[in-house]
């Protein structure tokens, strides 16, 4: 096994990537824009419906009394005037602004090193770190879908590494689906497996985990 850092080819493809990026750029923008239409919506109405007050803001009328005040510079007291329906309205956006940045982070972070047995994953927010050789090693798989798929049904089920730090509960999941391919290169599996299996004993509890490894090897002799 090799102590060089060893970048996994996780993650989305090229195109898949630009897909994401523009999807997730797109709902951002819905979202921004629920935002600030109903603000400015208002600000409008307000101009048009408005009682013609014609002082801009208190400063200008700070020598009337304040019964004389226009309503609107009474109300606010100066200056603090209350938000209208239209701000809270526009707060059912910030769900679609946060969503689109996740897209865009996730997308365009995900990755995956193998430092001798060490292995980093990268999300669209934090990087994980798990020591494979120690760690309880699980088969996954995770749901998939192309871009071109026209139906969730076809959509795929990609098989995973789940290694999970028996010390602190850290968890990581490592695809082994490369970027556009079908699975990881074989090189990339074997080094994966031979992480897993560095100075675990063989049997016992190890048992699933020399299991899982041997799977890994077998598909780098004959990917998909």
């Amino acid at each position: 096994m090799t102590n060089q850092d060893l970048r996994l080819s996780v993650g989305a493809s090229p195109g898949q990537r630009t897909m994401a990026v523009l999807f997730g750029v797109f709902i951002a923008a819905v979202g921004a824009a629920f935002v600030v239409l109903p603000l400015i919506a208002a600000g409008l109405l307000d101009r048009l419906t408005g009682p013609g007050d014609p002082f801009a803001s208190y400063e200008e009328a700070r020598d009337l009394p304040p019964g004389m005040l226009p309503p609107a510079l009474q109300d606010s007291g100066g200056g603090g005037g209350e938000s209208g329906p239209g701000a809270f309205i526009g707060l059912c956006g910030l769900p679609f602004v946060v969503l689109g940045i996740y897209l865009v982070l996730r997308v365009l972070r995900t990755a995956a090193w193998l430092d001798g047995s060490r292995a980093r994953v990268r999300g669209a927010l934090r990087t994980r770190s798990v020591d494979l050789a120690t760690a309880r090693i699980d088969a996954g798989a995770v749901s998939y879908r192309d871009a071109g798929d026209d139906y969730p049904a076809a959509g795929q089920r990609v098989p995973t590494i789940i290694a999970t730090d028996q010390e602190n509960g850290r968890r990581v999941t490592i695809p082994l689906r490369g970027m556009g391919l079908g699975s990881l290169p074989p090189s990339e599996l074997r080094a994966l497996a031979d992480a897993i299996t560095t100075g675990r004993p063989v049997g016992g509890r190890d048992g699933d985990a020399h299991a899982v490894a041997n799977q890994l090897r077998r598909l780098a002799e004959q990917p998909r």
